[in-house]
């Protein structure tokens, strides 16, 4: 990275944290905190005022008329509290027409550190999903290997990265991933099965409930992939 890169990430990421510490509540950040089992700790900035905040924040710095900028991401990763792992998907989520194939291997990076799934679960369908979209090649250079490796959260995106395909959907990619980790006794494994197919019954009720009658899978997995269908 060049010096006026560090610099511009330098500067983003000072005005981001001068906005939030501004407004942190210390009130607000235990519940917060013991939502997530205390794995982080927070400033104690909601959703809704954390939105509000961002607005500011990209109007004040003009971040999203400029390119991608993946040292600001991640600068924010590398910051304590919670809200600026929230503020650094916000800024992904805004950048997905951008993204590039090259940036996967930030989001695994991301997935991979900090990792639970309240950041795994907004990568997977959002950015995941949208590169897997624009760069086919990936799913089988990259993604093949998350479903059927050893990391839990690479595991959990694989399963969730096409949650938003609906008919799109690659169905025999999506059964073999779920077929590939229904013996998981992972918790987090098994509810992404099950949400995933929840997901797809919406689009195809009929192949789901076909699937979950021919495959040995968690009663977990079975009861959420289930209710619509």
């Amino acid at each position: 990275m060049n010096q006026s890169n560090m610099n511009l990430t330098r500067n983003l990421v000072e005005q981001l944290s001068f906005i939030f510490e501004k407004n942190q509540d210390r009130e607000k950040a235990i519940p917060m905190e013991k939502y997530l089992k205390n794995h982080f700790t927070f400033l104690g900035i909601k959703t809704p005022e954390r939105r509000m905040l961002m607005k500011q924040f990209y109007v004040e710095s003009g971040l999203l008329k400029l390119d991608f900028q993946q040292s600001f991401v991640e600068g924010l990763w590398e910051k304590e509290e919670r809200e600026y792992q929230y503020a650094a998907l916000d800024y992904i989520n805004k950048s997905l027409k951008i993204l590039t194939k090259d940036n996967l291997t930030l989001l695994q990076k991301l997935i991979t550190t900090k990792s639970w799934w309240d950041t795994v679960d907004s990568l997977a369908p959002n950015a995941v999903g949208q590169l897997a979209k624009d760069y086919p090649v990936v799913k089988d250079e990259v993604i093949e290997y998350w479903a059927y490796g050893n990391h839990l959260w690479l595991r959990r995106a694989a399963i969730l990265y096409q949650l938003k395909f609906k008919g799109m959907t690659e169905e025999i990619r999506l059964y073999r991933y779920i077929v590939q980790n229904a013996t998981s006794k992972e918790f987090f494994i098994q509810k992404a099965i099950g949400w995933a197919l929840r997901e797809y019954s919406k689009t195809n009720p009929i192949s789901v409930r076909q699937f979950i009658q021919e495959h040995p899978l968690p009663k977990l997995s079975v009861r959420e992939g289930s209710k619509y269908i």
